[in-house]
């Protein structure tokens, strides 16, 4: 057979050729799913068998899988240089991309671009720089944070997944905010309070002064530990705790920003302005690409210090630029909050029945469900996340789990998705929950897939 020549090929051929040359190092499954194709909110795998992505490649794909612009945006410059570089030369779409960036963050501040390939080495570079501009070696960020997968960035969150590391030993990880589960215990009254006290009248005056602080990573909604939604007080009371003590704020927004929240940032829900905002996943319509925006003199604060070959490379631009464009000419974080409060709704509806949901949570389209043993005690649960995200894939329906406990059903759509999506998804996840409640699902059938 001529080597040019196609050949059919099925899921579990490629389950089985991924397991003999993928690296387990980056390898997360949930299930065997594989992606063939694309459309929309949809995903086909190669037996033809389509699927509603409830997960978008965890938020990446906030545009679905065949937005134009972004398509016709990336031949195009592919078609003038397969490569155009930033590190010792200057091309058009980053130029471009970083004066729409500047203008989409608040601050009247003098504002620069830094750009990088993923959300890890933007949180990486992010650090670097601020203690060579403030000329401080501590950090101050929040337990459950999840801020990148370099040794620098996995030291900087507070994450069980990312324990093992032997690094961050300059930073100071303090209670985040979680209502449904309050680190202080108690009803959760005053919850921000308890929190910034903890930091500022104990840790600031103990282990940890703040004249030796350089600044503070946070999310708006801190994602991966459960898709967590401080109180409403908590970024205001933390931006005046970083002014009274002259310490900079950067907000991580390269999961839940561009619209997902339903405000173009989710810093946008609390009126306040970052010193540093962080941009990644869904920048790059699909391909990679992370930012920095921020003040000036942090990113101006050393020549050559942080770069990569392949950063601001023009096809990465050229895509990012599309991106940004298209969420704001269509919108898409008025419709994330009008679609994510019709699916709010669904979901508390269907789940309703299900003595193991805990709390349905969120803001825009980006939701968690948390899953425990019963609701009295809140034991995490595991085992049913699983179980019901293996089964939903069965049925047709991606989506993943998550969180501290990996007990939280992560719900992150293409932002594009219509309420008749959301119809279809959300009864399809209730049938899953409904099999799991009756045993339809076995331990052997998620043994090989070790998630979370």
């Amino acid at each position: 057979m001529d080597l040019m020549e196609s050949t059919a090929v099925t899921g579990t051929d490629l389950v089985t050729r991924d397991a003999a040359v993928i690296a387990d190092a980056l390898r997360m499954r949930y299930t065997a799913m594989d992606i063939a194709s694309g459309e929309g909110a949809w995903l086909t795998d190669s037996s033809g068998k389509r699927y509603l992505d409830f997960g978008a490649g965890w938020a990446l794909a906030g545009l679905g899988y065949s937005d134009r612009r972004v398509q016709d945006a990336v031949a195009e410059q592919m078609a003038k240089s397969t490569f155009a570089g930033l590190i010792s030369s200057i091309n058009q779409p980053a130029v471009e991309l970083a004066e729409e960036l500047i203008a989409l963050t608040p601050g009247d501040f003098p504002k620069k671009v830094w750009f990088g390939l993923a959300g890890s080495d933007a949180a990486e570079a992010a650090q670097r720089l601020l203690m060579r501009a403030s000329g401080k070696r501590r950090m101050v960020s929040f337990i459950g944070g999840w801020h990148g997968m370099t040794d620098g960035t996995m030291g900087l969150s507070a994450h069980p997944s990312l324990s093992e590391t032997p690094s961050g030993g300059h930073v100071t990880k303090i209670p985040f905010p979680y209502p449904y589960r309050p680190p202080f215990g108690g009803d959760g009254e005053n919850l921000t309070d308890q929190c910034l006290n903890y930091l500022e009248n104990y840790l600031f005056r103990t282990i940890c002064p703040p004249e030796q602080v350089a600044g503070v990573f946070v999310e708006a909604v801190q994602a991966d530990s459960g898709d967590v939604v401080p109180p409403p007080d908590f970024l205001p009371k933390l931006r005046a705790l970083c002014d009274r003590h002259g310490l900079l704020l950067v907000l991580d927004e390269i999961k839940i920003g561009l619209g997902r929240t339903g405000r173009m940032f989710g810093f946008d829900h609390a009126g306040i302005t970052p010193d540093l905002v962080l941009m990644g996943k869904s920048l790059g319509g699909g391909l990679p690409l992370s930012a920095i925006v921020g003040r000036e003199e942090v990113l101006d604060s050393g020549s050559g210090v942080a770069l990569f070959t392949a950063v601001g490379n023009a096809t990465c631009c050229a895509a990012g630029l599309a991106t940004v464009r298209a969420v704001r000419e269509d919108d898409l974080p008025a419709r994330a909050a009008r679609t994510g409060a019709y699916l709010q709704h669904r979901l508390s509806e269907a789940l309703a029945p299900f003595d193991i949901v805990g709390e349905v949570r969120g803001l825009g389209m980006i939701k968690g469900i948390e899953l425990v043993t019963d609701r009295v005690s809140k034991e995490p649960n595991q085992p049913a996340a699983a179980k019901i995200v293996y089964r939903a894939w069965e049925l047709g329906l991606i989506l993943y789990y998550a969180g501290n406990w990996g007990n939280v059903l992560e719900i992150t759509p293409p932002l594009i998705l219509s309420e008749e999506e959301v119809d279809t998804g959300v009864a399809i996840l209730a049938q899953a929950f409904d099999d799991v409640a009756h045993g339809r699902v076995s331990d052997e059938a998620v043994s090989a897939f070790a998630g979370w």
